[in-house]
């Protein structure tokens, strides 16, 4: 039996959060207002706030293989005049379903935030 502790836990900054959990709903909302390939996807989600930077393809790729393997997305290859074929996705009426259900949950979420920062300011008030 071992008498070592366990490595300690690296300390989480107070306020940081998992919001790689809302990639998915980010690519969806994208895929709403036109069929994109993978590089405009990664332009386009960057709006939303939740990836700092540019988000790393790998990512967004495997997202968009589980998207497409939930029904969610489709994909075809495009081939243009010139440079190399694209797959372009698109979404789906069970994305749209889904997007739908991801945005009633985002608005639910953020009035929870919305009322927890006001109760913060008042009761610093006193």
């Amino acid at each position: 039996m071992s008498t070592q502790s366990p490595p300690p836990r690296r300390k989480r900054q107070a306020g940081s959060g998992k919001s790689e959990r809302y990639i998915q709903p980010s690519i969806l909302m994208g895929l709403r207002r036109k069929p994109s390939y993978g590089y405009e996807i990664i332009q386009t989600i960057q709006e939303f706030g939740f990836v700092e930077g540019q988000a790393p393809p790998g990512m967004i790729y495997r997202h968009l293989r589980d998207l497409e393997a939930a029904g969610l997305v489709t994909s075809a290859w495009k081939t243009e005049d010139t440079g190399p074929a694209k797959r372009v996705y698109e979404l789906t009426p069970e994305g749209q379903k889904a997007l739908a259900l991801w945005a009633d949950y985002m608005g639910q979420q953020a009035q929870k935030l919305i009322n927890f920062i006001k109760a913060y300011r008042k009761a610093g008030k006193r």
